[in-house]
């Protein structure tokens, strides 16, 4: 094994993600009402939303956010491009606001640290759906901005988003390793643990008993277990 890819949240960091798309889309509101067209906020937010969900289908050639920007102008006519400006002021001055209810995972920078100390190579391989900038916001709030962890899924430059086999072959790429030298590590069945159709091994640190994965168990027990992987 040669790599570590980390889910965010949920797994390093300690979130309520339903509650935090909550309180982020009220918030958002105020960016859809600045923006320069005749739709409503409640409108625009809509458009957010199901843009977000043609990232998530396959779309073979294009990055997410490339995706995301002409699906959201098919559906709004506004060019993001004119108008991310206003997006930019909010994932800079109020997103960081949002992480107050967050924390570490325990045993989130432990694990983190052991595979590094290993000279393993180490992804935040988050679901590529927002920008760089609001990923680095998460991981600082889960207290690992200071470990320069330079390989983070975004929209901008991924071509697909979990499960889909692309997001993990590309993910394997930034790092400079095939998929069957990795391991992918999440707490969601659905999105993470499909790794396995790739050849990575996977950890499974969610709460589901029938969840398939290589080994299941917390971020503390993945800390213990990564040695021993490597003196084998």
């Amino acid at each position: 094994m040669r790599a570590v890819l980390f889910d965010l949240d949920g797994t390093l960091l300690d979130i309520d993600l339903e509650s935090f798309l909550q309180r982020y889309f009220s918030e958002l509101q105020g960016v859809a009402q600045s923006l320069k067209t005749e739709l409503d906020a409640s409108a625009v937010i809509q458009a957010i939303k199901e843009s977000t969900g043609a990232m998530m289908r396959p779309h073979v050639g294009l990055t997410n956010r490339e995706v995301f920007y002409a699906d959201f102008m098919r559906r709004t006519g506004i060019d993001l491009d004119m108008e991310w400006s206003a997006f930019d002021r909010f994932y800079t001055e109020v997103f960081p606001t949002l992480g107050r209810h967050c924390r570490p995972a325990e045993g989130a920078r432990v694990a983190v640290e052991s595979a590094l100390s290993l000279g393993l190579r180490v992804a935040v391989a988050t679901n590529p759906i927002f920008p760089r900038i609001a990923i680095q916001h998460r991981i600082a709030w889960a207290g690992l901005d200071d470990l320069g962890l330079e390989i983070i899924t975004s929209y901008e430059t991924m071509h697909a988003c979990k499960p889909l086999p692309e997001y993990f072959r590309q993910t394997a790429e930034m790092l400079g390793v095939d998929p069957t030298e990795c391991m992918m590590v999440g707490d969601d069945r659905f999105l993470d643990m499909p790794a396995a159709d790739t050849g990575m091994q996977t950890f499974y640190v969610g709460s589901d008993t029938d969840t398939s994965a290589d080994y299941c168990g917390d971020l503390v027990a993945l800390s213990d277990l990564l040695p021993r992987i490597m003196a084998d």
